[in-house]
């Protein structure tokens, strides 16, 4: 499967044309309870995760200050990104520490190259059956998360696994270019509703149905990591 290759990264109007409003409706619900979810709850799951790509190192320094300044975070997990771009850095432990990585215990850093976001997602299921892990914060940047959130969702499902997940958006104006492709968040938001409609029909992420009956568990089993007070 490489679904990053179906879609490009921008798309133009008229791409989206055969699309119903109906079916936009359906991802703008999605988007809007996805995330919404309280961020607070970041500061006390086990494990944080970052999916790098797209030369954002930015998404990187974001998960590694949340790191080091919360010493209750038990994992840090760091899903590599696409050797083909233009951007890719291998991620290592020295380069972890070039960007501010102190804390090594608990750090784990996918081996393999990854693609696209659906390989991310595997290996982040692999670590959580592996590790033990119990709830999670997934750090991507905003335009990027909800399909990064229903790609992980999707692959939790399919495992037969569920825990709680947490959307942590990355700190980066939305008016910042993309270091492999020079565009915004907002040049990026259609191509990324445009993966979410054609992947739902594919399989590769979780359907608005799949979403809501989630977001029902995780509401009536673990309000108290949702409902928090700040640390």
């Amino acid at each position: 499967m490489n679904p990053n290759k179906a879609t490009p990264r921008v798309v133009a109007e008229e791409d989206l044309a055969g699309f119903t409003a109906d079916q936009f409706l359906e991802v703008m619900k999605v988007l809007t309870v996805i995330l919404t979810l309280p961020q607070s709850a970041a500061d006390h799951v086990d494990a944080l995760v970052v999916a790098t790509g797209q030369g954002e190192e930015w998404r990187l320094t974001h998960a590694i200050r949340n790191w080091e300044t919360n010493p209750t975070l038990r994992h840090l997990l760091v899903a590599n990104g696409n050797p083909d771009e233009e951007t890719y850095v291998e991620i290592t432990l020295d380069y972890l520490r070039s960007l501010g990585l102190r804390r090594i215990n608990g750090v784990y850093i996918q081996a393999e190259p990854a693609p696209n976001t659906g390989l991310q997602a595997a290996w982040i299921v692999d670590q959580v059956h592996a590790r033990g892990i119990t709830s999670l914060a997934l750090a991507v940047s905003p335009y990027h998360l909800a399909r990064a959130y229903l790609t992980v969702l999707r692959a939790f499902t399919r495992s037969g696994l569920r825990l709680p997940m947490v959307p942590l958006p990355v700190a980066v104006p939305p008016d910042t270019p993309v270091p492999e492709t020079g565009a915004t968040a907002y040049d990026l938001v259609p191509g990324e509703i445009k993966r979410i409609l054609n992947y739902m029909d594919n399989g590769w992420v979780a359907t608005p149905e799949e979403v809501q009956q989630y977001l029902q568990w995780l509401w009536r089993h673990h309000r108290a990591l949702l409902v928090t007070t700040p640390i």
